[in-house]
């Protein structure tokens, strides 16, 4: 089974070194900075449109965001594993995993040398596949990352088969029990974005509820499956 997931929010805990940073980065082009517990609802569609919501609304055009990134980017390249910390259980789920065969992969709208020095700092060895945002890719909610992460792994996942991934499998979801779910695909995420991302492509998805997106918000929208510890996930896969 290829199991599909999402990195801030998700996997990790990110939020106070994305915080910081932005707020290291908005203080030098002198703009005001936010509290650290305000940044989870800015945070989702990579490092441009954390520093879009971040910038005062009167002064965000690409050419400002374009600057504030360059005094984002070293600095949380020397330090985006200061506070950032897996979740309670995911190194444990991660384990447990792989020790079974499954195939793992992350997903993820962070640049992709960030993306891929936290991944390989807190998991190493434990993915397969591990795609950040990167030039001439477009970020999630699009299909691609899921496509290209497949296509990596062929076979048996390649690109004559990437229009009908996961398509018989998304149809029966919402009809099926974790346990009775017939997938060889699964994506998990904390945010619409990820929801989205997944149904484009075809998967199906399980949101988890600790991440940067309230429950309550995941149930306001429907999704339909929501865990609330990482080893629920193993109701899912087979």
């Amino acid at each position: 089974m290829v199991i599909i997931f999402d990195l801030d929010g998700t996997l990790l805990n990110t939020i106070d070194d994305l915080g910081y940073a932005c707020n290291h980065a908005l203080q030098l082009a002198g703009y005001p900075v936010h509290p650290i517990e305000a940044y989870p609802a800015m945070v989702g569609n990579g490092i441009n449109n954390l520093i879009r919501r971040a910038l005062p609304e009167a002064v965000r055009t690409e050419e400002t965001i374009l600057h504030v990134r360059e005094f984002f980017v070293p600095y949380y390249d020397e330090h985006n594993c200061d506070f950032t910390r897996p979740y309670a259980g995911i190194p444990e789920l991660l384990a447990t995993l792989k020790a079974q065969g499954h195939l793992l992969a992350v997903a993820s709208n962070k640049y992709q040398a960030a993306t891929e020095k936290i991944v390989n700092h807190f998991f190493p060895g434990i993915f397969d596949v591990i795609f950040g945002e990167r030039e001439g890719v477009n970020r999630k909610p699009d299909p691609q990352i899921v496509y290209d992460i497949l296509n990596t792994l062929n076979p048996p996942y390649g690109e004559a088969d990437r229009s009908t991934v996961g398509r018989k499998e998304l149809s029966t979801l919402n009809d099926s029990q974790p346990s009775t779910l017939n997938s060889q695909l699964i994506y998990l995420g904390d945010s619409l974005v990820d929801r989205d991302t997944a149904r484009n492509a075809g998967l199906p998805f399980v949101a988890c509820s600790w991440g940067f997106v309230p429950r309550e918000t995941l149930v306001a929208e429907g999704v339909e499956h929501i865990i609330d510890q990482p080893v629920d996930l193993l109701n899912y896969v087979h």
